[in-house]
C-alpha cells in the first residue's frame, strides 16, 4: 500500500505510555504523540482542514497565497498542504518563537516576517496586525485565521477526538491540553463529552495568558498580560476556537517548570517533544489530586523538540534565563574563582604609543576601547604589531584607527561550553556585566584556573 501524497498520511497518530515523568499520579496516563504526524505537529490536521473548506467555500482559488500568522507549526502544515495544492504562502510571526520553527517555514518555500512578541494585538507591528494587512494588500489571498476558523478545531472533532475514544476503547477519563488558538482542546472535548459528558477537559495555561481567570471569573484581565517564554499556548485575546463552555478547568504552568519537563520528558520517557508538551506533563503533575487509581488520562504532545533545539534543549539559554542551576562553570562560577582586579580599558582617542606602554606595563594581551566609558572595540598586541609593521609611523595615530570588534559580552549565567567557543583567535576574551554593573573580562586563562581551581 502507499500514499497518494503526504496530506494522506496525517492523523492516526499513536497513544503511549509515560512509565517515569508521570510517577507521582495514581492514574493511566497516556501521551498522544502528533509528532507521527508528517509536519512533525498536530497542527498538520486543522492546516489541512482550513484549506479544504476554504476550497469548497470558494474563499481560496487556484494559484492563491495563504497569508498567516503562526507560531510556526500551523505554517509549517499550511505550507506543506500548499506545495501539494499549488498555492504561495507569507507567514508572519513573532521574535519569540524559536529560530528552527522559522528556518523550516522557509525550507518549505514560505516567506516568513518576523514580528515583535511585546505588542498588543491591534497594534500595527503585531504578528496579527501584519498578516490582515497583508491580505489587503495581496491580489487572490486567503487567511486561514486558525484563531477564530473554527475548521480549527472541527479538524479535532472529526478527527482527533474519534481516535482518542477508540484507542483508549472509551475509557478515558481525563484530557489534558495547552490552550492557544483552543482548536485542539474545543474539538476534542466536544467529541469526547458528546461519547460520555463525564470526561474532565482540564487546558493548560501560562503566566501571562488570560485564559485561567476569563474561565473562573468571566473578566478579561489585561493586567495578567505580560511577555512569557512558552510557545504554543496561553494568548493576550480570546479566540473563537476556545470553547470555555467545554473546558472544565485551565491551570497555569511557569516557563521554567514548562522547560525543564520538556527535557525531562525526553531524557526518562525517550519521547523528542517541544515546549507545549513539557508544560502539558508539568501541568498534570500540578493537579495529580484530580485523578485516582483506574483513571485514564490523556495528554496531547502537540510538536517535536527539534524545533527546540536552540532553545530548551540548549544549556546555556536555560541557564541565561535562570532556569538551569547546576555543577557546570558559568561567567558567574569564573568570576569568583579569578584574582580581584580592575579591567583595564583605554580610551579609543588615546594613541597607539600610550596603548603600548600600557600593555607592556601591565603585562596584559588585550584591552578594551571605550568611548565615553562604553566598550566600542579591542585592541591587542597583534593588532598592534600588523599595525606597526606596515606602517611604524602609526604610533602616534588613535586608538581607534587600528581598533577592532569588542570582546563578546556574555550573562553571568553562561555557561563554559558556550564562552569556550567564543573564544578563539579573533576573540581572545570575553565581556561580563558583574552583579554590580561593573564590566569584567574572562580570558582562557581565567578559564583553565577556573577548571584547574
Amino acid at each position: 500500500m502507499w500514499y497518494n501524497n503526504i496530506l494522506e498520511t496525517i492523523g492516526n497518530t499513536p497513544l503511549v505510555k509515560l512509565n517515569k515523568v508521570t510517577k507521582d499520579i495514581e492514574a493511566t496516563v497516556l501521551a498522544k504523540i502528533e509528532t507521527t504526524n508528517p509536519g512533525n505537529s498536530i497542527k498538520d490536521r486543522m492546516a489541512l482542514k482550513m484549506i479544504e473548506d476554504a476550497e469548497k467555500s470558494g474563499l481560496l482559488k487556484p494559484g492563491g497565497t495563504l497569508i498567516e500568522g503562526t507560531s510556526g507549526n500551523t505554517g509549517m502544515g499550511l505550507a506543506m498542504a500548499a506545495i501539494i495544492k499549488g498555492y504561495k504562502c507569507i507567514f508572519t510571526t513573532t521574535d519569540k518563537q524559536s529560530k528552527e520553527k522559522v528556518d523550516a517555514l522557509r525550507a518549505f518555500g514560505a516567506e516568513v516576517i518576523v514580528c515583535p512578541t511585546n505588542v498588543d494585538p491591534e497594534d500595527p507591528r503585531s504578528y496579527y496586525s501584519v498578516s490582515s494587512r497583508l491580505v489587503r494588500e495581496t491580489p487572490n489571498s486567503w487567511k486561514p485565521n486558525q484563531y477564530d476558523n473554527l475548521s480549527n478545531s472541527q479538524a479535532h472533532y472529526e478527527q482527533t477526538g474519534p481516535e482518542i475514544w477508540q484507542q483508549t476503547e472509551g475509557k478515558i477519563t481525563h484530557l489534558i491540553a495547552g490552550v492557544g488558538t483552543g482548536g485542539t482542546i474545543s474539538g476534542i472535548a466536544k467529541y469526547l463529552k458528546e461519547q460520555n459528558p463525564a470526561i474532565q477537559i482540564l487546558g493548560i495555561d501560562t503566566y501571562g495568558s488570560v485564559f485561567k481567570k476569563y474561565k473562573e471569573t468571566g473578566i478579561f484581565d489585561k493586567n495578567e498580560i505580560y511577555p512569557y517564554i512558552t510557545e504554543g499556548i496561553g494568548e493576550d485575546f480570546l479566540p473563537e476556537n476556545v470553547d470555555f463552555n467545554l473546558i472544565d478547568y485551565f491551570e497555569k504552568v511557569t516557563d521554567k517548570d514548562a522547560a525543564l519537563m520538556t527535557r525531562e520528558i525526553s531524557l526518562k520517557e525517550g519521547i523528542f517533544v517541544g515546549n507545549s508538551s513539557g508544560s502539558a506533563v508539568a501541568g498534570a503533575l500540578q493537579m495529580k489530586n484530580r485523578f485516582k487509581a483506574g483513571d485514564v488520562v490523556v495528554i496531547i504532545f502537540p510538536d517535536h523538540g527539534s524545533r527546540y533545539m536552540g532553545k530548551m534543549f540548549n544549556e546555556d539559554w536555560l541557564r541565561e534565563r535562570g532556569f538551569l542551576s547546576d555543577g557546570k562553570l558559568t561567567a558567574r562560577t569564573i568570576l569568583n574563582k579569578k584574582e580581584k582586579q580592575e579591567i583595564v580599558t583605554i580610551d579609543c582617542e588615546k594613541t597607539i604609543h600610550e596603548a603600548i606602554n600600557t600593555i607592556k606595563s601591565l603585562n596584559i594581551s588585550q584591552i578594551p576601547v571605550t568611548q565615553k566609558g562604553m566598550v566600542i572595540g579591542k585592541i591587542t598586541e597583534s593588532d598592534i604589531l600588523d599595525a606597526l609593521l606596515d606602517n611604524p609611523s602609526l604610533k602616534s595615530q588613535p586608538v581607534r584607527s587600528i581598533s577592532s570588534s569588542p570582546f563578546p559580552f556574555v550573562d553571568l549565567n553562561t555557561g563554559i561550553n558556550k564562552i569556550s567557543a567564543l573564544i578563539n583567535k579573533d576573540n581572545t576574551a570575553v565581556l561580563v556585566e558583574s552583579e554590580h554593573g561593573t564590566i569584567e573580562i574572562i580570558t582562557q586563562y581565567d578559564i583553565i584556573n577556573a577548571i584547574s581551581g
